[in-house]
């Protein structure tokens, strides 16, 4: 709660080894004023405490952590509360949707859309990525997120604060993916 008496907001983010998602929660932290918080260090109930609350991990296998997955299948049923997703992945969001590949974002969002929450904005950007036999070639997007990614976050969170009540904002805030 923020001293006023008002709903403050907070981040859960279950974080990968490489540090990228934390770096991205971090920024739109410093953009809401947030808290972050690991998805077991906050029970279910303690939910309704915020106004606004921020989901965010690296991709596995096209999803979120399973850790927030099964986070969001213990939270009570709560139409309207304000939510938004976050994420770094491999392969971002806007390449995957470009070429036919399912939006990773999908089983979280649809996770908190039974729970009658407000998706009121997603942001995807690539994260450094060793996984599997990436080890063997160094890992794809060595040094990201960037100093762009991360400008890019904080005026996601920036939107963020300045949407109306009650107004649905989803946008991909994704960057294009870079050529070599």
């Amino acid at each position: 709660m923020t001293e006023e008496g008002q709903a403050g907001t907070l981040i859960v983010l279950a974080a990968s080894e490489g540090k990228s998602t934390s770096k991205i929660a971090d920024a739109i932290a410093e953009g809401l004023g947030a808290d972050v918080l690991s998805p077991n260090a906050i029970a279910a109930e303690e939910f309704g405490m915020y106004g606004l609350v921020g989901f965010g991990s690296g991709i596995f296998d096209q999803a979120h952590h399973q850790a927030l997955l099964e986070l969001t299948d213990r939270l009570p049923y709560s139409p309207g509360l304000k939510v938004f997703i976050f994420s770094t992945s491999g392969v971002s969001r806007r390449f995957a949707m470009d070429h036919q590949i399912d939006d990773p974002h999908t089983p979280l969002r649809e996770r908190l859309l039974k729970k009658g929450y407000n998706v009121v904005g997603e942001f995807n950007c690539a994260g450094f990525n060793d996984n599997s036999f990436l080890k063997l070639f160094g890992g794809m997007n060595r040094g990201r997120p960037t100093q762009e990614d991360l400008a890019l976050a904080k005026a996601f969170a920036e939107r963020l604060k300045s949407t109306e009540m009650g107004i649905a904002l989803v946008a991909d805030y994704a960057i294009k993916e870079e050529t070599p």
